[in-house]
């Protein structure tokens, strides 16, 4: 009987149909692996380097088990990519009659009666106004519902939270809509289908039971394989804690208004209630200060609490408004239901009382604002969903290992007994790529560290004809750079920011000789493949922020409890984010590029060799001028060719 690995081997049938297809020996061996852990209901933490082919090693084994299988992406785009692409590429490929489904949060889909409402509504922006239009003709010709296949329409457009719902002002199975409900049909199809892709968000969302209508999906599958699983614990950290938004606010006063005028156009006392909570809730924006920051509750408790108080009064007020009408319609009622569960969730954010074994926080934005409660860990947490579902779990990345080791991933999660893999990229570093460690640069205190980061990569990116993604750590960095780069040279400059990120690599891949600033959503689900991509600079090692009040919560913790909190933690954290950013610049075996390492840390400390370590084997100079020949010489055929 053939094994999976056969399948993806020189006389599988992946092989025989498929345009471009090589067998790779350490696909054939993550697939193996993965196949033994489905059947023998295993937890296996699986690093493929890129180029392995971790999708199709994945895919087959599942589509030939013959169980229900759920696939757990990182994001909504590579979600799209396995369901649209690479499903039905293996699936064509196996000739098996296998039902898939793509599921996404009910925030993608079109709700109709709240299209409905936005309709009626009718709005002073001219903008606001046509972009409704838009979703209403759309409206009458989609399948599907979901907003992605909506291009015409940005993906950050304030129509869409007025056109979805979300689990608040859902009316559930008393919806008129119901049985037209787009959300509802894509959970039926989910329900039937034998493999069902997921991403994370959906996934944890239902395993904190913060979802209702997909928990009953859960017990029917016999295998979860997670991709870009080294996102989990800050996934799992956000939805196994709590919080709330100004904007959640904001949200229940406006529908609150809207319900009044649709179901008790008589009354205004909600409209009243509902127009004092919201001034109360942009006073308390205020009352955090100007400026965009993050930091502990306890920080800024005692100079919000008094206007905190003022808005948990304004709400309940709404909610006793509501609750006198909520018999006139169902929107009233769904209205009243989120007051109450607002109400209490706000009391036990806005407090002065610490929850043990949670990180208590804040954060700002322009308009709005966030209270959390995080836990400190998540293990003990997510180890007990594995046990409610004694199901195989298969989690893979590229990047999950800090050398050899699991250890950082695994006590995470709380799975230190599950069976770990590691397979090396097939690529051929040493010949494809060039590590360049620029001499010079300061350490990066310095006040003019990103100008030295700057001086450094021009050179660099000039002899690599543009071409080039700068990742920066932090936005500060990138706009200062973005502003020391104007007018240097003639490649155009694409900025992060001026556009979503689609857009941008789209313009990126389509000019081939563009720069792109970037940070922290470019150092990782990018896929640039062939020479518009020759060079990725990075200036300076990944380390999340000290200030960052979840990250020195659980630094004190460790220290505490007699841990070492650099070594157990922020190193191996930065060595994942590091590799995460490194696996933009070779995506393909044709590949060539260089890399610019520019924090001179990775020499002058001793954790510099982690980092090295941690990275594919290539060649290793601190010459620009090696730097400069490595790209004469592969640009020369291409020159040739012309």
């Amino acid at each position: 009987m053939q094994t999976p690995g056969d399948i993806l081997g020189p006389d599988g049938p992946f092989a025989r149909l498929l345009t471009g297809f090589s067998p790779r020996l350490q696909q054939r061996e993550m697939a193996d692996a993965v196949a033994e852990a489905i059947a023998g209901r295993e937890v296996l933490v699986a690093e493929a380097g890129t180029g392995t082919g971790k999708t199709f090693a994945y895919l087959v084994p599942a589509l030939l088990s013959g169980e229900k299988v759920i696939i757990s992406t990182g994001t909504r785009n590579l979600q799209d990519q396995l369901f649209t692409k690479d499903l039905p590429l293996v699936r064509d490929a196996l000739a098996l009659p296998v039902e898939v489904a793509l599921l996404k949060g009910r925030a993608n889909y079109l709700c109709l009666p709240r299209l409905d409402a936005a309709v009626e509504e009718g709005f002073a922006s001219r903008r606001i106004a046509a972009e409704i239009q838009t979703v209403r003709r759309w409206a009458a010709i989609t399948a599907a519902g979901d907003i992605a296949e909506l291009t015409a329409l940005p993906e950050d457009s304030q129509v869409w939270p007025m056109v979805t719902s979300t689990a608040d002002n859902c009316h559930g199975g008393e919806c008129d809509h119901f049985n037209d409900c787009f959300l509802m049909k894509a959970r039926r199809a989910a329900q039937e289908a034998d493999v069902l892709v997921v991403n994370h968000h959906l996934l944890f969302a239902d395993m904190a039971l913060k979802e209702s209508g997909f928990g009953e999906l859960l017990p029917g599958a016999s295998a979860f394989i997670l991709d870009e699983a080294h996102q989990l614990p800050e996934t799992a950290s956000h939805f196994f804690g709590t919080s709330i938004t100004g904007n959640q606010l904001l949200e229940l006063v406006r529908d609150s208004i809207t319900e009044e005028l649709r179901e008790a156009g008589d009354s205004r006392s909600v409209r009243e209630s509902a127009e004092s909570l919201e001034k109360s809730v942009r006073d308390l924006r205020l009352a955090f200060g100007e400026s965009l920051r993050r930091g502990p509750w306890r920080e800024v408790m005692a100079q919000v609490m008094p206007v905190a108080k003022s808005t948990a009064a304004c709400l309940g007020v709404l909610n006793d408004a509501l609750e006198q009408l909520s018999k006139r319609g169902k929107g009233l009622e769904a209205c009243a239901r989120r007051a109450v569960e607002l109400s209490a969730r706000f009391d036990q954010l806005v407090s002065d009382s610490p929850v043990e074994g949670y990180i208590h926080w804040y954060e700002t934005h322009k308009r709005s604002f966030g209270v959390n409660l995080t836990p400190m860990e998540v293990d003990q947490v997510f180890r007990e969903q594995l046990e409610r579902f004694p199901q195989a779990w298969i989690m893979t990345s590229a990047t999950l290992a800090v050398g050899e080791e699991f250890g950082h991933f695994t006590q995470r999660l709380g799975i230190g007994d599950a069976v770990t893999r590691r397979w090396e990229s097939p690529y051929d570093f040493a010949r494809q790529a060039v590590l360049y460690v620029p001499q010079g640069i300061p350490e990066p205190p310095a006040s003019d560290y990103t100008a030295a980061v700057v001086e450094s990569a021009i050179p660099v990116m000039e002899a690599a004809g543009g071409r080039t993604f700068m990742l920066f750590t932090s936005h500060r960095a990138l706009h200062e750079a973005a502003e020391l780069l104007e007018g240097r040279f003639d490649y155009p400059i694409l900025i992060q920011g001026d556009a979503p990120r689609s857009k941008l690599l789209e313009r990126f891949r389509e000019l081939g000789n563009a720069v792109l600033l970037g940070t922290g959503s470019f150092w990782e689900g990018v896929d640039v493949r062939g020479e518009a991509l020759s060079c990725v600079v990075i200036d300076k090692l990944p380390f999340a922020s000290p200030g960052d009040p979840v990250l020195q919560a659980r630094i004190d913790a460790m220290r505490e409890q007699g841990g070492n909190p650099f070594r157990d933690h922020q190193l191996p954290q930065a060595v994942i984010s590091l590799k995460q950013g490194v696996g933009r610049l070779i995506r393909d075996a044709t590949d060539y590029g260089v890399l610019v390492l520019c924090d001179p840390r990775l020499g002058s400390r001793s954790y510099g060799r982690v980092f090295l370590d941690a990275l594919p084997p290539m060649t290793r100079t601190r010459k620009l001028e090696v730097v400069e020949r490595f790209f004469r010489i592969r640009q020369q055929p291409r020159t040739a060719n012309r």
